[in-house]
């Protein structure tokens, strides 16, 4: 019996690769640069933005190192975006492999998470050179920051098996998810520093979010300790763990809806 799990377990491991070198080598097949997008890509964004919201508004006063800041919250949110765009349909994406082959359907969603996970790390190299050259100090709060990537990884994974179980059936979805992101992104501390907004109570709402508490304890850990983080404005209170216990309940959710609908999956794609 233990052979036969193991023999299981290795050709899932295996099927899981494949899947991830797939769909990283497709996501980028026909165009010039290639690879190169996924870190141009968020460059180009953080181009705009700084010019827009930092040279003209002046948002980033006030704010050490802010070019920093702002790319590596750019960063982060394209990882959750990413992971959960691309997760939406990748059930309906793999329909052949799904009606061919009996293999567990969340590999399929894993396989795509993964993927985005490989873009996150290679934009890190990007973070570390702006670092550098903007003369970031690193101190031992870093040790924090792969834990506040294995929540946003956890959040968007528990939105992605949801998402990509629902869009079988309601392809609307997709449609939702945009508006949704769209309304996250500016609903997130991204361009502006949460010091701008003058209200406490406000503050508070916002970092309630899981998202806008990742990317503050983030910002906190890796670049500049003057981020306002859930412990500065909570001090220590029960409201710390509100954005935790949203983490677990959407993954909790997202993976139940998943495996309620994964065996209809090959007839309804």
């Amino acid at each position: 019996m233990n052979r036969i799990k193991t023999v299981f377990s290795k050709q899932n491991h295996a099927l899981l690769g494949e899947l991830v070198r797939t769909d990283f080598k497709l996501r980028y097949q026909g165009s010039i640069l290639g690879y190169a997008w996924s870190l141009l890509r968020p460059l180009f964004i953080f181009a705009i933005l700084y010019v827009v919201f930092v040279k003209f508004l002046k948002l980033g006063n006030g704010i050490p190192h802010y070019p920093v800041y702002l790319l590596f919250g750019i960063v982060v949110w394209n990882f959750f975006a990413e992971m959960t765009v691309q997760s939406l349909g990748s059930i309906v994406g793999r329909g052949d492999l799904i009606r061919k082959v009996k293999i567990p359907r969340w590999i399929i969603v894993i396989s795509t998470s993964i993927s985005a996970l490989i873009n996150l790390m290679l934009n890190m190299i990007v973070i570390a050179i702006f670092m550098i050259f903007g003369h970031v100090a690193v101190s031992l709060s870093i040790i924090y920051l792969p834990l506040i990537i294995i929540e946003v990884y956890l959040l968007a994974l528990g939105i992605a098996l949801f998402l990509s179980a629902a869009f079988v059936k309601y392809r609307d979805i997709n449609y939702i998810w945009e508006v949704v992101l769209q309304a996250g992104f500016y609903a997130t501390p991204i361009i502006y520093p949460l010091s701008r907004i003058t209200s406490i109570t406000l503050q508070k709402i916002i970092l309630l979010n899981p998202m806008a508490q990742a990317l503050q304890d983030a910002r906190y850990s890796l670049i500049t300790h003057a981020t306002i983080t859930p412990q500065k404005i909570f001090k220590g209170g029960p409201y710390d763990y509100i954005p935790y216990l949203v983490v677990g309940i959407i993954l909790i959710v997202g993976t139940v809806y998943f495996n309620s609908q994964a065996k209809s999956f090959a007839e309804n794609i």
